[in-house]
This record gives C-alpha cells, sequence and structure tokens, in this order.
C-alpha cells in the first residue's frame, strides 16, 4: 500500500538559500515541508556564567571545536564587557571555524591555528607545540571533548567553561502537530519530541533519522524507523528523502 505524505516537518532551521535540494523535493512530490528545529541554543547570561568563577583574561588561548562556541565566547565577552586581548592565541578544529573567527576579529592581526584534516587528534598536535599556553574552551551544557585526557596527560593548562546550553524547542499548546513524516539530526531532537509531546503515539507517523547516534536514540526510545541516513546510495538526508518518497509516496 503505497503512504500519502502531505506534510513533513524537518527538525532543522529552513535553508537559507531557495537553491536547496529540501524546496525541489517539496515541489517534486507536491508536498508540504515545514523547517523547525526541536532543540536550540541559548548563551548563558553573565551573571550565570560568573557562578563558575573563571576569568577568561587568565586564559592566553582559546580552544574551538565548533562555531557556535565561537558565537558564544564573543557574545558573553561582550556581556561582560571583556576585551581580549590581541595577543590572544585561537586554535580551530578546522579551517572553516578559524575563517569564520573574522565576524568578530582582525584574522590578520590574530594567531590563529587550526587543524588541516579537522580532526580532534590534530587540534590536540597543535595544542601540544605551545604548552605554556593556558587555554580556556568554550562548551555547552552538555558536552564531550575527547582529547582533553590528552591535555591532562601533557600537564596542559586548560579550562572548560561553560558558555551555552541545548534546550527544547517547545511547541505551543494551540499549535497543530498534524505531520506525515519526521526528520531528525540529533538524538537532542528524539529527546525534545518526547519531551514535547510526553504521550506521543508514532502511529502510521514516519519517522527518518540521520546518523548512526540519532538512529539509536529513536530505537531507545521505542520510535520506528522508516528512513535512515546516509547510506552509500545516499550520503545526504535530502537524497535519501527523494529515493524515500520516489519509492513509497503514492
Amino acid at each position: 500500500m503505497a503512504l500519502t505524505i502531505k506534510k513533513m516537518l524537518i527538525s532543522q532551521p529552513q535553508p537559507a538559500t531557495a537553491k536547496s535540494p529540501y524546496f525541489d523535493i517539496e515541489k517534486k512530490y507536491g508536498i508540504q515541508m515545514e523547517f523547525r528545529p526541536f532543540i536550540k541554543v541559548e548563551s548563558m547570561s553573565a551573571k550565570e556564567f560568573r557562578q563558575q568563577r573563571i576569568n577568561i583574561t587568565d586564559y592566553t588561548a582559546v580552544i574551538f571545536t565548533a562555531r557556535t562556541g565561537v558565537d558564544h565566547f564573543f557574545h558573553l565577552c561582550e556581556e561582560l564587557r571583556l576585551v581580549v586581548p590581541e595577543t590572544t592565541k585561537y586554535f580551530c578544529i578546522s579551517e572553516t571555524i578559524a575563517v569564520y573567527l573574522q565576524k568578530y576579529i582582525i584574522y590578520r592581526k590574530r594567531k590563529i591555528f587550526f587543524a588541516t584534516n579537522g580532526q580532534l587528534d590534530d587540534l590536540g598536535k597543535l595544542v601540544m607545540k605551545h604548552p605554556k599556553e593556558k587555554y580556556i574552551i568554550p562548551v555547552s551544557d552538555v558536552h564531550k571533548v575527547d582529547f582533553m585526557s590528552t591535555l591532562k596527560s601533557k600537564k596542559i593548562i586548560y579550562k572548560m567553561a561553560v558558555m551555552y546550553r541545548t534546550v527544547s524547542n517547545h511547541f505551543g499548546a494551540d499549535e497543530a502537530f498534524d505531520y506525515d513524516m519526521l526528520i531528525f539530526f540529533s538524538p537532542s531532537g528524539i529527546s525534545s519530541l518526547l519531551e514535547n509531546f510526553p504521550k506521543f503515539k508514532q502511529n502510521d507517523i514516519r519517522i527518518g533519522c540521520f546518523g548512526p547516534t540519532t538512529q539509536k536514540a529513536a530505537l531507545n526510545a521505542g520510535l520506528r524507523l522508516d528512513l535512515e541516513a546516509p547510506t552509500p546510495e545516499a550520503p545526504s538526508m535530502a537524497t535519501a528523502l527523494d529515493l524515500y518518497l520516489k519509492k513509497n509516496n503514492g
């Protein structure tokens, strides 16, 4: 029996460009797509941050593993009315994040280092080349940075500073939740679904998940997985959706 998917929720922000493949899929199959993250990121207030008793200016270098960390580090510095010294060094997980720093600093006037392969091991090696620096690492309230044990073993001075948090993006009591298919990209999205709708029954609602950790979270929550990505045939969720709808949608 063919499926009838008319309305789909994509748990990500709406694409910034009209050239997104999601819009092509929407037009191709005559379905309605709504883009709404189940989670959102909030900055810690200056008052909350002060409770950690961390003085940012005590540190000579910053480690960034995500653009989110960059945004909230400089946002918090502004709220605290702190001027980051020009001598501060920046260590980034990738060149993309290093270039993103231009949003807040004059790139050519700063000492910026980045991992060429985008891997934590490579970032760790860069840090080891500067053992005398004191590092601050902006993180979320729920975080895992795998090379911390390496820094500790090498007696590198560092401090993980919680500067932002991930929270559920709540649906209003009067909002309709009449989707035929839900698409998730993180375990946090699954958690938020159940937090918003503790009595959620999947029934005929199709669920698609991107990545093994998201898929595992869905299964652990007792949900049925109808679409999994990435696969060799579908490296992106958009491609996976296209193939799924081509095969199943009536």
